[in-house]
């Protein structure tokens, strides 16, 4: 999700750039007609202008189409955890006792939450509000006390009966 933010942010800076890059350009169009500059060189700060001000069309627009997807893919997502609300409560119940029993602290356990999620360890980090190496060492331990090799083994571990072998998904 913060890749999301991270995203819309840049997209808003690159508008915010050719806004600027237009605003400067038909400024200096208007001191180069004053000042006679030739048809030439007004042309080609024209062609200029007319780039920024499609760029920051272009980029704005697909913006706003990334912005309606998540939109509707927000929207799609609550109205699966909605459906299937019994069913995680269930399964978020059976993580936390696994949990208990290979005897992770209360930090490896939301550690481990995090990460079955897919949040990097900078995302962790963030949301935790503590260091990546913090993390990092944390992860460690729960992969250590799990008796798994790393994140790819330790989703598989909760996630690899939810689908039999030859079902296809959906």
């Amino acid at each position: 999700m913060s890749n999301d933010v991270d995203g819309e942010r840049r997209r808003k800076w690159e508008i915010a750039a050719f806004v600027a890059i237009a605003m400067l350009m038909l400024w200096d169009l208007g001191v180069d007609y004053a000042e006679g500059t030739s048809w030439a060189h007004i042309a080609v700060e024209l062609v200029i202008l007319l780039i920024a001000i499609s760029g920051a069309f272009l980029i704005w627009r697909r913006l706003k189409m990334t912005q309606q997807w998540l939109s509707a893919a927000r929207a799609e997502a609550q109205q699966w955890r909605e459906e299937n609300r019994e069913l995680m409560d269930g399964l978020s119940s059976a993580i936390a006792r696994q949990f208990q029993r290979w005897e992770l602290t209360e930090a490896e356990t939301e550690i481990g939450f995090l990460i079955l999620k897919g949040l990097s360890h900078k995302e962790i980090a963030r949301l935790r509000n503590t260091s990546e190496r913090t993390v990092r060492e944390q992860s460690r331990a729960v992969y250590r006390k799990s008796g798994l090799q790393g994140r790819a083994a330790f989703s598989a571990f909760f996630l690899e009966d939810i689908m039999l072998p030859g079902e296809p998904p959906g």
